[in-house]
């Protein structure tokens, strides 16, 4: 039975593509999957974090790590490294949209935000997705398999109260945060409908809030209206969803969206 089990979390002799891989979420993901023995291809705007993090991934993991230069709002460089990703061990069986952020650098709040800034945060973390899903959806098409994973957010699911963001100086995530994420999420269900019967799985994780170095009083506050008593933790708290979607163990799992949130939108 213990045989059995660790094989349904084995991603032994399979390759996963994580964009925005180099760093915060998207090194824990590559930790966990390239922990259950998948080789990994991490993306990065940045070439040299991409090889700086994979240079790390490769020698704690013990996995072949191949980082790749990637803006995901350019369909054609999208496009080219699905291909190179293709190529260089003859198939992607997972995927990971994990690219995403970019408030930018001006005001979150919708009345003084930039058109410019809004634009870019919905080409990143919308566009992005829909292009990455395109092009690598296709390869596991022509595979007849694959497992697509979005990283959503419950800015996607609730209005925030942003009373709690204001009391500690925080801007937190603009209107436009929610609109792709929101729109993150109607792309994973709606995808799973067409490439759930080529094989493919498509789901979403929303995660809640992470405590990454945020001032003591809003995690008191966060913490105070989730169930668990507490925000999400970094490095440890995202890996079970990830691990559970990427592998067999989600096998009758397709269109869902898994909320990593301690809890917090049953209180709101």
């Amino acid at each position: 039975m213990r045989d059995e089990i660790a094989s349904m979390f084995n991603l032994s002799d399979q390759v996963t593509l994580i964009t925005g891989g180099a760093r915060d979420f998207g090194v824990e993901i590559a930790e966990v999957l390239g922990g259950a023995g998948s080789s990994l291809i991490i993306t990065s705007r940045s070439l040299a974090n991409a090889e700086k993090t994979a240079g790390i991934l490769h020698e704690k993991l013990g996995v072949d790590v191949l980082p790749l230069e990637l803006e995901v709002t350019d369909a054609a460089a999208v496009s080219d490294v699905a291909h190179r990703a293709r190529e260089w061990k003859g198939q992607i069986d997972v995927l990971v949209n994990n690219a995403g952020g970019g408030s930018g650098q001006g005001s979150g709040h919708l009345f003084e935000r930039s058109t410019e800034d809004a634009d870019r945060l919905l080409a990143v973390n919308l566009n992005g997705c829909l292009y990455c899903c395109r092009a690598v959806g296709r390869i596991m098409a022509n595979q007849g398999h694959g497992k697509i994973i979005n990283i959503a957010s419950i800015a996607g699911l609730i209005g925030r109260d942003r009373r709690m963001y204001d009391r500690h100086g925080m801007a937190g995530q603009p209107i436009d945060y929610a609109a792709a994420k929101a729109g993150v999420i109607g792309m994973t269900s709606d995808l799973a409908g067409l490439l759930t019967p080529m094989g493919i799985h498509v789901n979403a994780i929303s995660p809640g809030g992470f405590n990454r170095n945020l001032p003591e009083g809003f995690v008191r506050d966060y913490a105070d209206r989730t169930p668990l008593g507490r925000m999400g933790r970094d490095g440890i708290d995202l890996r079970g969803a990830v691990l559970f979607l990427a592998t067999a163990a989600s096998d009758y799992v397709t269109g869902h969206n898994l909320v990593v949130d301690g809890g917090f939108t049953t209180w709101q």
